[in-house]
């Protein structure tokens, strides 16, 4: 009985904490299109994870840990941040060569949040790793098309 009320407690606990911080959903559109997921973490920092078509022949599953580094208050209404952090992103690409990449991500970009739950945002996230299929391992190259800039739109709530 003693079990079931620690973990009772454990789990609102973490609901609790979980429903308290900031999150948003949305999508993001450049050399390819994704669902995207943030997570506030620690004041400003975020988790962000991401799925969807990565040069429109690649399906990618990208995370990434992003550090708020500035939050200029350069209007009266609305919240700007710098952000940057590392990441993973694990993928199949299905176009010229059937193979599996994994990759290190490096995500770079300025938000900017409206006094309505909208939040728009522009970011690079280059990647670079190794891909394999059944020839052998090499160079993920498709990655470094990462530095076309995105265009990501979300709901705040």
């Amino acid at each position: 009985m003693k079990k079931i009320i620690i973990i009772a407690a454990l789990a609102l606990g973490f609901a609790v904490a979980a429903s308290a911080q900031p999150r948003a959903i949305g999508g993001r559109l450049s050399y390819g299109l994704e669902a995207s997921y943030q997570h506030t973490v620690k004041n400003a920092d975020f988790v962000e994870a991401n799925l969807g078509l990565f040069g429109f022949g690649s399906i990618d599953a990208t995370a990434t840990y992003n550090f708020m580094i500035a939050q200029p208050d350069w209007t009266s209404r609305g919240e700007w941040g710098f952000y940057a952090g590392p990441g993973a992103a694990l993928g199949f690409n299905f176009l010229g060569g059937n193979f599996f990449h994994i990759a290190a991500v490096g995500q770079v970009g300025l938000e900017y949040t409206f006094w309505f739950p909208l939040q728009l945002s522009v970011d690079l996230r280059p990647q670079v790793g190794i891909a394999a299929n059944g020839n052998g391992v090499g160079f993920y190259t498709g990655g470094l098309f990462g530095f076309v800039p995105t265009l990501g739109v979300r709901y705040r709530f």
